[in-house]
């Protein structure tokens, strides 16, 4: 292996990189995804003017393309937290590349999953009233309370591991970027200076970070769950909503980490440090949660089906044979069983297959949020012909705008902040040769 002053130089300087130049084709895609998000704003303005009537929603199916956008949003944030937190905590060294960007996908996904949620209000004015009139006994504002920790541990979560990175733009980029961002660096450096009582502290930090993080992400979208799972409604009424809900968030988490991770290495030329090993490793997980999104399905959809309450059977109908069929089986052919399978085949586990199946479990698990939310709101309360729902153009701008400023913030934040966890790379890198080294005097003293 070779000297790790080589590495590291190499390192810093494909971190740094990304901050120190601004490309015409970044502010091309800056201009088109805020011309996105202008266009949503339009589009909820005309909301706020004239009601929620210009939206496809109605007494009948309340909840639409919002609540499945937003509940989408919580499910890929868990691409972050908790998978970067379980692999520090199994001490999976190869994680080290990948966890920046891992955290940071889950406090934008929260932000961009909560706005969502002050959309479908379409009274967002009266959003305090959700704090101050709340009631303990709404699941409703249990999924505040939960999202709210959430964001707030992420953020932490994401903020303490960079503050040795921040360090390092403070005094790399000293003279090379505006004061402002100098002035940022030097106040969340926090005055580190590498010492070991500053490592010291800083590593018992994460250490208990990464323990009380899994059990607030499991608790958010179990909670999400709840908001569905507690009521008597045909499709929703499931005890095993939480576990669904929790492993189908991991598995778009980690297809939208795969998605993220191919863009941000194809862009910023991270090859040396992002390979075939992160996608290859990814995609073992997303093979493992195929077999267990299958599980979970087969285990709600046989035992329901084989008692077939009433109403149970209008709900089959239109998820397996009618309007939502085609979404359904999209979803397990391809975003259960052709992922599976792309991972499985030694041939295409590549980095393209890998990638090829993480985009086609995210679409897939946005249709599974659809008509999940959609599906079950048509089956009949009273003795009236069921209500079809399709979204209007509000709510597809709004949708778009959403998706928009998901990568506006990943793509201003990698021009701002260290896209790398510098510092843990080098250890990484330093535990391995130090390990070659070791095991070369071995075999050379026998």
């Amino acid at each position: 292996m070779e000297p790790v002053t080589d590495y590291r130089r190499r390192l810093e300087e494909a971190t740094v990189r990304p901050a120190l130049g601004v490309s015409r084709g970044f502010w091309v895609l800056v201009a088109g995804l805020l011309t996105v998000i202008a266009w949503g704003l339009y589009a909820w303005t005309t909301q706020l003017h004239d009601g929620l009537i210009v939206t496809g929603m109605r007494d009948r199916i309340a909840w639409g393309l919002y609540i499945s956008v937003f509940v989408f949003f919580i499910g890929i944030s868990h691409a972050g937290t908790l998978i970067s937190a379980i692999l520090r905590v199994t001490k999976a060294g190869w994680r080290a590349p990948i966890t920046r960007i891992a955290e940071f996908i889950t406090v934008v996904a929260l932000v961009c999953g909560a706005s969502m949620i002050v959309v479908d209000m379409g009274r967002p004015d009266r959003l305090a009233n959700v704090l101050i009139h709340g009631r303990w006994q709404s699941p409703i504002l249990w999924d505040v309370l939960a999202i709210s920790t959430y964001l707030t541990a992420s953020l932490v979560y994401l903020y303490m591991p960079m503050i040795p990175d921040l360090a390092f733009f403070r005094d790399r980029l000293a003279g090379e970027v505006p004061r402002w961002r100098s002035r940022l660096y030097r106040m969340l450096a926090l005055g580190w200076r590498g010492l070991p009582g500053q490592r010291t502290a800083l590593l018992k930090a994460i250490g208990i970070l990464m323990i009380v993080i899994i059990p607030v992400a499991v608790s958010v979208h179990t909670v999400v769950s709840w908001i569905f799972g507690m009521t008597l409604r045909v499709g929703w009424n499931s005890t095993i909503f939480g576990l669904l809900f929790v492993a189908g968030a991991i598995f778009s988490g980690i297809a939208t980490l795969v998605i993220v991770m191919a863009v941000l290495r194809k862009l910023y030329h991270l090859e040396e440090y992002i390979t075939e090993k992160h996608f290859v490793n990814l995609g073992y997980l997303l093979a493992a949660f195929t077999l267990i999104m299958m599980y979970i399905n087969a285990s709600e959809y046989l035992t329901t089906g084989f008692k077939l309450e009433e109403g149970e059977e209008f709900l089959f109908r239109q998820l397996f044979l009618g309007q939502f069929a085609g979404l359904y089986w999209f979803y397990f052919l391809g975003g259960l069983a052709i992922p599976g399978l792309l991972i499985l085949v030694k041939r295409t586990r590549t980095i393209a297959g890998v990638v090829t199946a993480a985009v086609l479990v995210d679409l897939a698990m946005f249709v599974e949020r659809y008509f999940i939310v959609i599906s079950a709101q048509r089956v009949p309360l009273m003795p009236y012909v069921p209500f079809e729902y399709t979204p209007t153009w509000v709510e597809w701008s709004i949708f778009g705008a959403g998706l928009a400023l998901f990568v506006l913030i990943i793509a201003v934040f990698v021009k701002v902040f260290p896209i790398m966890a510098v510092w843990e790379i080098v250890e990484e890198h330093e535990g391995t040769h130090a390990e070659e080294q070791r095991l070369a005097s071995a075999e050379d003293r026998l």
